[in-house]
């Protein structure tokens, strides 16, 4: 039980260092990270879980009508259609707008970081290796954060937009219009 316990102080720490490593340019990074994953791992479980649960209860519903091919029901089949693509893909342009901060965060904490080089050089003339070696690190660490982040989101984004359109789709062809 102890070495997973100094395994967990140890991996503790690491993140603590990288965190203040990055500075604060790179917790609101992090933070942004946590919801990007937090609003893609509820989309993916509401997709597997929820939608086809949803999908069955709307059809039902729809195969209990008389009516099948008036105006009437046609609007209401669209007005079925657009609510389910509205669940479906309820948290995605969220999603896709993390997805697109996350790079821009990078670049602040770049400029940050540079802001941090510069100022060590306007004090101490040519400046101390190592402090300019952490306005650097700074400026690395916040671009790489921000287009990991950028790069994991951009894949499930859009995996999970492809997976709430097919859905949408085939719920379209399950609800039949009599002519």
């Amino acid at each position: 039980m102890t070495t997973a316990v100094a395994f967990l102080f140890e991996s503790y720490v690491a993140v603590r260092d990288f965190l203040e490593l990055g500075g604060p340019v790179l917790k609101v990074i992090v933070v942004a990270i946590f919801l990007l994953w937090t609003l893609i791992l509820e989309r993916g479980i509401y997709l597997r879980r929820r939608l086809p649960v949803v999908v069955r209860e709307v059809v039902a519903t729809w195969e209990a009508r008389e009516d099948h091919g008036s105006w009437r029901a046609q609007r209401i089949r669209e007005m079925l259609i657009s609510r389910l693509a509205e669940d479906a893909g309820m948290s995605i342009p969220f999603i896709k707008t993390l997805v697109a901060i996350c790079p821009l965060l990078g670049l602040l904490g770049t400029v940050t970081g540079m802001i941090e080089i510069f100022d060590v050089l306007a004090i101490s003339g040519s400046g101390t290796a190592r402090s300019m070696a952490d306005g650097v690190a700074r400026a690395t660490v916040t671009t790489m954060a921000g287009m990991v982040g950028a790069l994991s989101g951009v894949f499930a984004s859009s995996i999970l937009a492809r997976a709430a359109a097919r859905e949408v789709q085939k719920f379209d062809e399950r609800l039949r219009l009599d002519s």
